[in-house]
């Protein structure tokens, strides 16, 4: 049986965005305007297709099967770069864009 060989995929925090009228309109009181979890610029390292440490859970259900995506070989055929595309945390009250980069050294 051959073994399946995921590359490494670097996922990068790009952009953390404020959507403080759609805030105002639907969230808690108690919520943070913008998501607490990271920072502009963090990184993180996926290994065969798995959460890497200290990830948030809920930005890597969104994110999975584009990591497995890019982790196989594939490419964004939105993304002008091989081996790299742009997608966003699911949570609409604080939208985070994330950079995913096959790593392939």
């Amino acid at each position: 049986m051959e073994i399946t060989k995921f590359y490494d995929v670097k996922i990068t925090i790009l952009k953390k965005l404020k959507v403080e009228d759609i805030h105002k309109d639907y969230a808690k009181s108690n919520l943070p305007v913008v998501c607490v979890k990271g920072q502009e610029g963090d990184e993180y390292i996926s290994k065969n297709c798995k959460i890497p440490e200290k990830f948030c859970s809920g930005a890597w259900e969104g994110l999975e099967s584009k990591v497995s995506f890019l982790a196989s070989g594939s490419n964004s055929p939105y993304v002008k770069q091989n081996g790299i595309s742009i997608h966003s945390c699911n949570d609409g009250l604080h939208p985070v864009i994330f950079k995913l980069e096959r790593v392939e050294a």
